[in-house]
Order: C-alpha cells, then structure tokens, then sequence
C-alpha cells in the first residue's frame, strides 16, 4: 500500500513543483489589410497567403476523390456494421423500443469505392437522368450517401442535400424548388416521398438505399406513376453494364445546394460550388496534426448538414478510414442497442470523433451519474483525479503532458475513455457553443483536446478551428487558412472593432469558401453576402464576436437574439442560454423575453437523469418524469440551479429567468422544435408553447 501512495504522491508533487512555471502565449493570428467594408481582420498565423486547395490541381471534389483513391487505393475507406438481427422490446410502462444486435465492421478500400461511385455515375445516365438535370439525396447517414454524392460529381451533377428529419413542408419546397428529378434516399424516406408524390412537381426517378439484412421490396403502393424506381445496388449494376465516360466539373460549378434546417421559416438552399467546398478542406487538413490513413473516424451526425459533409471531405483527403455509426447505437447503452451488443464506439475504436454540444453534454452526466452511483472509494478516488488534472489542464506544464497525466489516465480514466472506444485523440465540436465545464470534462477524462470550431453552411463549414495545443475554454480559435475574419462595427448593439483591450463587432467572412448565395432567393444574397473592390466575397454573419490578444475569437452575442425589455435594458437569449446550459438539470432550454415586461422567462427541457438522482437523494416521491417535472420543489430546484450558474457567469439580474415550465419530453428533429444540429427553432417553440409562456407571465 506503501508503494502504491508513493507511486501517486510523487507525480503529484512534480506536478505542483512545475505548476509554477508560466506557459508562454503566443500569436495564433495575425492582422492583416484586406479589402471591403472598414474594420478590424485577421488570418491564421501560419500561411501568409489563404489556401485554396489540399493540392495542386485538386480544385473540384471530382478530381479530389479520383486522386485520393488513387493514392490509397488498397487502404480502407468505407467501413459498415452488419445488422444480425432486429426485435421490439416492451418497457414496464407499455412502450415498444426497437433493439438491435450488430456485428463487425465490413470495409470498402479507396478502390472498391471509387469504382462502386463510377459504376453509380453511369448507372444514373442508364436510368434516364440528363445533365442539367438535380439529383437529390435524402437519407440517413450511411456510405451509399457519400458514394452518390461522388458519383453525382464525377457527372457535374448538383446535389441537393435534405435532412432526414425535414418536415413535409420544407421537403417539398426544396424539391420544388430546385426542380430535382432524381432522388436518392433509404427505404424510411421512400415512404415520406410516396405518400407525398401529389405535391412533388418534377420527380421522375427515385433510387432507394437497400436495408442490411432486408432483402424485400419496399411496398410503393399510392406512388406516381410517372416515377421510376429501382434499387441502388440495380443502379450500379447497370452502370457497370452501360459504362459512360465521366463529365468532370469546373471548380465554379455549384457542387451543392444545401437546404438548412433554419429556425425560422422555409429552408433556404446555399449554393457551394466545388472552389468552395475544396477550400476548407485545404485549410481543415492543416489544422489537424498528423492527420493521415493511421486515422479512423465516426460519422454518425447528418451527412446534409455542413459540419458531417466537411468533415468526411477532409478525412478522406487525409486517407483516413470512415466508419458509419448512429447516436442511436453509438454506446454500448444506446437506446438501440441491444443488451450484450457492443456500440459503435466500441466495435470502431475511432481516433478521430465530431461531436454536437448535446451529444457531448450527456456523455458527460452519462459519466458523473456512473462514478457517483459506484461510490465509496472509487467516488472519492476519481473527484480528487479530476481535481489534479483540472489543475493540471489549466495550469501546469507537466501536469497536463507528462508523469500526472499517464498516473491519473493509468489509475482512474483509462476505463472511462473506453466509453468512447479508447483510441480517440482528439474530437471537433460545433454546430452551437459548448460550455466550458463540458469541455473540461472531456479534456481531463478523455485526455484529449476537444476543439471548437466556428462556421456556417454559408461560409462552407470551418471558419475558425482551435490549435491541437490551445486549452483555454470558451473560444472558438483563429481563421483557418483558407479565410480572413473581419470585424465591423455594428453601433446599435454598441460594439466597435476599436474597442479596448478586446476589438468587438460583427463576424464577417471572407475567402474561397465563402459560398455563392442562396438558390432563387436574390434579395437575401445580396443583404449578407459582399463582393469587395479586389473580386473577394465575404459573409456576414450576424454573430458578435471579440478577438482576444492571441487572435481567437470568441463568440459572446448574436445581432438577431438581442431584445430590449421594458426599462431598456438589452438581454441576448443566445449568450445566456449558453450560460444556463451550464446547469446539470438542463437539457435544453429557450429563454423567452417580452419587450412589454422586465424580466425574463424560459422554457426548460429537463435533464432526465440528473433530476431523478436529486430526487432521489432528497426523497422527493414521484410517479414518472412527467409527475416529477410539475412538482413545486423540481422547480425551486431548477431555478436555483441556474440562479447559481448564472451568478458564476456575472450574469445581470434581469437576465436570469424569474419562472420557467418544466418539459420532461426532449426536442428532437422529428418534433419539429430543434434543427438537425439541435439548435432550438425560437418562433416553432414560441408557438407551441404560447399558452405556457403567457401563464408565466401572469
């Protein structure tokens, strides 16, 4: 026993010894003249000149993924888990949950990839799709997406991308819109499409993405009978049949028009040509260190969203390998899982993971509800490990990188971060601010960094990426090498590029990757995108931001969320329900302020398992959630949580919600309340939820 606290003590006290010792600051962008609208801009350190492309000569993703095959042709790219079985298990409450038992990962190389994409490509032409002519997809993530994307480009198709989750409305106004007239989906939207073929105008063929493991026809009873219809693996058949000589883009060409998933509204479709996309894969790969073929990635997050499709261009410029998951069955205890079945994290083992906020918040209670619920010595053992590297993380040189660190991931975190499948080196969040005790969280249990990352479908996804060696929380890192962030003064709101210390202002974007406009929509192009005297386009975001003196930036507001209540203070809902986000009993919350009142309310969705373990600490009696989200004392609790929370953050009184509803049901993209990167839908959720925001005003 000796031994073993020797072991821990020495370590420790080398940690505190070189704790003392002040980590240098360095520059991590650089200030830069550029032209367009006075301000403040800047660009990553490293390049004096913004990237274009990975390579050269690689200025479409056509040319892109023929080359990338060719290079690796022999490794693997396309990994895929094989369904043994599929069966519905009943809860004691009467409700039905379908479980799943899967198998190994099955791999397609860069080869077998690239000529199932080639064979796809001709099979297009074989079924009757002209050029000219847009090819939809809309499907779940999975490989058959990312292969007719390459085959579209291989025949200087457009793509239009739709969230699985989208509503009937918005699928078919963006089908219609864009006058698509081939569909690519998986067999659960082919029955959205069939029963919606009345309303869809221009739709003449629609290639379905077989099941694993199904080998029946999907029933197409009520479909038009103008459709032709006919399986993917037929497509490529024929397309190996009747091969056609590939018609390569030009690097204007629009790749893509990506309909958002926005929260308000009718989707609008960005249009990203070939340039664009290129160029933020240029400026991601240099961001990662070592990022190469060793890599295996996760996707799980919706391929039509902008960080998933940025994020598999990278990887597999890279030549890394990319195996396909779902948040349903990502973990050993996913809700899909079957019991005894491993997860997709465990099956993979990845190295490289993108993750949402959301997703990372329940990681984290997953963990904490885990170790509180061992107790005893472990309990005691793991706070104290915690505590050592927070410190070490924050502070201390050798405690983050070297005896500490092995001791404490050696002793207490090693089984924690085999929850993620033990091999992850570093994860990517974006899509909506993480809070900084999160990123703690997976800074010091999982021993990796956790990066944010800023940017929108506008901008092409990455327009600021944290550094592999910057710790700090709550930014959101420089301009990757492919832009310029620019701030201009917005004097409403009362931030100027010339304050100090901090320069403050609306986020604008400028670079290769800032993206065409919006698909038929010309008086919203020109309201937020810019062309400057020397040719450059840039963005403007709406999104508040101040560089600190390094040269990230940091996100602190959001021109549209600002609302002046009754007195004339100005609260921001987006910074403070960041703020809030913070508390344990949070899931997700909208904060609701009426310019006809003086303080603010909010609408709360509840975290599950975080307020059952208070109640069950305190003894409060309670006969489901729902029951437990309507008590009087769930509610004092709550807003006491986020009163704490709230005062830690320095946040104003009036900011701080003074009643708040209590929802024990989660917002997800199928109701409609959140997006497909689950950020809140403010006007859905406002009128939903009417009646319980007028009675919290009373």
């Amino acid at each position: 026993m000796a031994v073993y606290m020797l072991g821990i003590l020495v370590p420790v006290f080398l940690s505190i010894w070189f704790s003392k010792r002040e980590k240098k600051s360095k520059d991590r962008a650089v200030t830069v003249e550029v032209g367009g609208e006075k301000g403040l801009t800047k660009r990553n350190w490293r390049f004096e000149h913004l990237l274009e492309t990975p390579w050269e000569g690689a200025d479409t993703l056509a040319i892109l993924f023929e080359q990338t095959c060719a290079r690796h042709c022999d490794n693997l790219l396309l990994g895929t888990r094989i369904l043994i079985s599929r069966e519905t298990e009943v809860s004691e409450d009467g409700r039905a949950f379908e479980k799943v038992t899967l198998g190994h990962y099955e791999w397609t190389t860069y080869g077998q990839a690239f000529r199932s994409a080639d064979d796809f490509a001709s099979g297009l032409v074989a079924i009757g799709h002209e050029k000219g002519e847009r090819v939809a997809i809309f499907a779940e993530t999975r490989a058959e997406w990312f292969l007719a994307l390459q085959a579209c480009f291989r025949r200087n198709l457009t793509v239009v991308t739709i969230y699985a989750s989208l509503g009937e409305e918005a699928l078919v106004h963006s089908l219609n819109e864009t006058e698509v007239t081939t569909v690519v989906c998986d067999r659960k939207q082919l029955k959205k499409l069939v029963d919606l073929s009345r309303n869809l105008d221009t739709v003449k063929r629609v290639v379905y993405m077989e099941d694993y493991g199904n080998t029946l026809e999907p029933s197409l009873s009520g479909s038009s009978s103008k459709w032709t219809v006919a399986s993917f693996s037929h497509v490529q058949s024929l397309g190996r049949q009747l091969p056609a000589n590939p018609d390569m883009p030009l690097a204007a060409d629009i790749a893509v028009i990506m309909y958002t998933s926005g929260s308000t509204g009718l989707p609008k479709g960005v249009m990203m040509s070939h340039r664009n996309m290129v160029a933020t894969v240029a400026g991601v790969t240099t961001m990662v260190p070592g990022l190469g073929s060793k890599d295996v990635y996760l996707a799980y997050l919706p391929l039509a969203h902008v960080l998933e499709i940025a994020a598999e261009s990278t990887l597999f410029a890279a030549g890394a390998a990319i195996g396909y998951g779902s948040p349903l069955t990502m973990t050993d205890t996913s809700s899909k899982i079957k019991h005894g079945t491993k997860g997709d994290v465990t099956e993979l083992r990845p190295t490289l993971m993108t993750a949402v906020p959301a997703i990372l918040d329940r990681v984290r209670e997953g963990v904490r509800k885990k170790v509180k619920t061992k107790g005893g010595f472990t309990n005691t053992l793991f706070q104290f490990a915690y505590k050592r590297r927070l410190a070490a993380v924050e502070g201390s040189w050798l405690g983050a990188w070297g005896l500490e660190k092995h001791l404490w991931n050696a002793v207490v975190f090693r089984k924690i971060r085999s929850v993620l499948g033990g091999r992850v080196r570093g994860m990517l969040s974006g899509g909506a601010p993480l809070s900084g005790d999160t990123q703690r969280f997976i800074n010091v249990c999982f021993g990796v960094p956790i990066l944010q990352g800023y940017g929108l479908t506008e901008t092409c996804a990455g327009a600021t990426f944290c550094e592999w060696d910057d710790t700090s929380v709550g930014r959101v890192g420089p301009p990757v090498p492919h832009c310029y962030l620019k701030l201009v003064n917005w004097e409403e709101g009362g931030y100027l590029f010339t304050d100090t210390p901090m320069p403050r202002g609306e986020i604008v974007i400028g670079g290769p990757s800032v993206t065409m406009g919006y698909f038929k929509n010309t008086v919203k192009t020109e309201e937020v995108y810019k062309v400057d005297e020397n040719g450059m386009r840039w963005f403007y975001t709406g999104d508040i931001g101040c560089f600190h003196q390094d040269g990230c930036i940091e996100i602190i507001d959001r021109k549209k969320d600002i609302v002046k209540l009754q007195h004339g203070e100005y609260v921001s809902l987006g910074k403070v329900e960041a703020v809030l986000s913070g508390s344990r009993y949070v899931d997700s919350i909208m904060l609701y302020a009426d310019p006809f009142h003086s303080h603010c309310i909010a609408i709360i969705v509840a975290a599950q398992a975080a307020l059952e373990e208070w109640a069950n600490d305190t003894g409060v009696q309670y006969s489901n959630f729902a029951d437990l989200c309507s008590n009087p004392a769930t509610i004092k609790e709550v807003l006491s949580s986020i009163s704490k929370v709230a005062k830690q953050a320095q946040l104003q009184k009036f900011e701080v919600p003074t009643k708040i509803k209590l929802l024990h049901e989660a917002w997800t993209p199928e109701t409609g309340l959140v997006t497909a990167a689950l950020k809140i839908k403010r006007e859905v959720i406002r009128k939903t939820f009417a009646d319980d925001l007028k009675n919290l005003y009373q």
